[in-house]
């Protein structure tokens, strides 16, 4: 398996003005946003010229929705990847346990998946495959 780069860095805000008023205040870009029914949120991607992008993830339900006991906070960091499927194969061999049996539709036309925290160091970590008709520029 190989790890390209770090894609984003996923942080959970308990409101849409919040995210924005952050973008605000640091200048980030949105790039793209789509509400992504399986977790139940908003998700906004930002665009960076250099470095890491960060997304802001809005729920209004589900299991992010309280996350940080409402308050929000870093989530995850994310990984890019050739193929999600296989990532996701090759982990579980590991006996590294994913979120998923195979990676799921995210935001935009990426599909994810995540490994479970206690496998990660503690952090929750997210594999990225970004398919042809979404490639970030």
């Amino acid at each position: 398996m190989v790890i390209h780069s770090v894609h984003h860095v996923g942080i959970v805000m308990n409101d849409l003005n919040r995210a924005l008023a952050f973008m605000k205040t640091f200048n980030l870009q949105e790039d793209y946003r789509e509400y992504v029914p399986r977790y139940q949120a908003l998700c906004i991607f930002t665009k960076m010229e250099t470095g890491t992008a960060i997304e802001f993830i809005v729920p209004d339900g589900g299991v992010l929705y309280n996350y940080n006991n409402g308050k929000g906070g870093i989530h995850h960091i994310a990984f890019l990847v050739d193929n999600i499927d296989k990532t996701t194969a090759e982990y579980e061999k590991m006996d590294l346990g994913m979120l998923e049996e195979t990676g799921v539709k995210g935001a935009g036309s990426i599909y994810v998946n995540f490994m479970r925290p206690r496998y990660g160091q503690g952090i929750l970590v997210e594999f990225v495959e970004e398919r042809k008709e979404n490639k970030r520029k």
